[in-house]
């Protein structure tokens, strides 16, 4: 069976938090008023939860009773496999789906998650993380788990080798390799959550945000999913004891075990950003790529696959925002990137090179008129700090096509900054 192609990151994390369907966004709107009461009310009855979960020991009591009072939060918990579950390990290893995935596995099993990012203090306690006081290196950090696990009286570990939360629907990130130095089992844990109207989590927002609109929404479920333990192997290094835990989680899930680390989501969301940006981007809250114009008919789209369809749309999408770029790059690049943003950055920034058609003999498209006039605004209202303006031809020398390029970008992000 051949295996399903990795997402690319826009498939992994969400950057819209409303519905773009007409009449799930309508009764969203129609339940708006409802949910700001649901919020204030739940707000007042999470201060006691946290209060009561300060108060009680740590025990089963405590976690029932926890339990039943995150359901009047819109928390429900639902837990498959519980008799799975090895008392005897040490570290559990669980994907990430939102802020509070250590808090809802907490109600199931005593654990502790060690804070891995932000400052010390109240807050970070608060929020249920374990502080260490370790703010070195990896290695340290590894250490310091050692020695922590190695006194049995101690809860286990609930560590996310990811690293950063996902929408949960396609894939997994790559997992890190340190949480697999620290035993020689681990215990994998499935999370799904689901949530109605809006989507469960949103790439780069605040844990207080994300807060806001838990209370907010009717309900949101948890289901947690304990795996057999896995052993590592003998002389198996961490990094395969790592990616074999990570194809079991994501068989289990039913999703794609990817390479993308938690860097590539923070260069995604970069370029997300600076997309959005560009002085020929509307302003609107939308993706570059859903406010693009489709085209209405693409000849000879009847020979060519689902697949071979959904690349050229894409590339059309593309050339009406670079008309000087070939078609062929355009399409060469979106079969790696998926993604139209992407791949307009990507172009944009100099890292595919091409040799723009006006140099090949190939007729442009008339630029439209706010492509036009951003042209002209570039070249009236900028002065490049080169003395030699920028050539109109395609200069033979690699060092003057590379000044060229970043003369034109320069005065590109001028223009965006006036």
């Amino acid at each position: 069976m051949e295996r399903p192609a990795a997402p690319g990151p826009e498939r992994l994390f969400d950057s819209q938090r409303f519905p773009t369907d007409g009449f799930v966004l309508l009764a969203l709107l129609l339940y708006a008023p409802v949910g700001l009461c649901l919020f204030v009310l739940r707000l007042f009855i999470g201060v006691h939860v946290f209060l009561v979960s300060c108060i009680l020991p740590d025990g089963l009591l405590r976690r029932v009773i926890v339990r039943v009072m995150c359901s009047v939060l819109g928390l429900f918990v639902q837990q498959s496999g519980p008799r799975l579950r090895d008392v005897s390990v040490q570290v559990y290893i669980a994907n990430h789906v939102t802020h509070f995935d250590h808090n809802v596995i907490n109600l199931l099993a005593s654990c502790n998650t060690p804070a891995l990012n932000g400052a010390p203090g109240f807050i970070c306690w608060s929020r249920g993380f374990m502080e260490l006081g370790v703010t070195g290196s990896r290695a340290e950090l590894v250490e310091s788990l050692k020695a922590y696990s190695s006194h049995r009286g101690n809860p286990p570990l609930l560590l996310f080798p990811e690293e950063a939360a996902t929408n949960g629907r396609a894939g997994l990130l790559r997992f890190s390799s340190w949480p697999f130095s620290v035993v020689d089992v681990v215990q994998p844990v499935a999370l799904r959550v689901q949530r109605p109207l809006i989507t469960v989590s949103v790439a780069d927002s605040s844990w207080i945000t994300e807060l806001f609109w838990t209370f907010f929404v009717p309900f949101t479920v948890y289901q947690v999913r304990w795996m057999p333990s896995v052993p590592r192997r003998a002389e198996e290094l961490s990094e395969d004891f790592a990616l074999r835990v990570q194809e079991l989680l994501a068989m289990e899930l039913g999703v794609v075990s990817t390479r993308l680390t938690a860097a590539d989501k923070a260069e995604h969301m970069k370029r997300l950003r600076h997309t959005s940006h560009l002085p020929f981007a509307p302003a609107s809250s939308q993706p570059l790529a859903a406010r693009l114009r489709m085209p209405s008919s693409l000849p000879g789209i009847g020979s060519f696959a689902p697949e071979d369809v959904r690349i050229t749309t894409m590339a059309q999408q593309v050339k009406e925002v670079l008309p000087h770029v070939p078609l062929e790059v355009i399409r060469t690049d979106l079969a790696q990137t998926n993604c139209v943003d992407t791949t307009i950055a990507n172009l944009l920034e100099g890292r595919v090179p091409f040799f723009p058609e006006s140099e090949a003999g190939t007729d442009l498209p008339a630029p439209s008129t706010s492509w036009a006039a951003s042209a002209s605004g570039i070249q009236g209202s900028v002065d490049l700090p080169s003395s030699k303006p920028a050539t109109k031809q395609f200069a033979k020398s690699p060092m003057e096509r590379h000044l060229s390029l970043q003369e034109r970008k320069r005065a590109l992000y001028d223009y965006a900054r006036r």
